[in-house]
């Protein structure tokens, strides 16, 4: 399965794709996950559906530091997953 998400209010400057990244490493998920443009985090994540599910838990707990007002998912076309690899950061470097 694959899944895009939009993570929308205190998300950035405040270490939320550090903790996207770590939650979905430890998960095994691979995708990757981006500041937005408008102030939101992005992400897209594929594996199993428990593992996903995990991951959109730990999305709507947020990191500390941060805010989450709302969550929004989508689901991909299966074969998105071949595009993607070991989970990072976009933009970080």
């Amino acid at each position: 399965m694959v899944r895009h998400y939009q993570v929308e209010g205190r998300v950035q400057g405040v270490g939320f794709r550090w903790f996207v990244h770590g939650e979905a490493a430890e998960i095994g998920l691979r995708g990757w996950v981006r500041n937005t443009d408008n102030g939101h985090v992005e992400a897209v994540a594929a594996g199993e559906p428990e593992q996903l599910a995990e991951l959109e838990a730990a999305l709507r707990k947020g990191s500390r530091g941060s805010r989450v007002d709302r969550v929004q998912v989508h689901e991909l076309q299966d074969e998105e997953a071949g595009k993607l690899s070991e989970f990072r950061i976009d933009g970080a470097f």
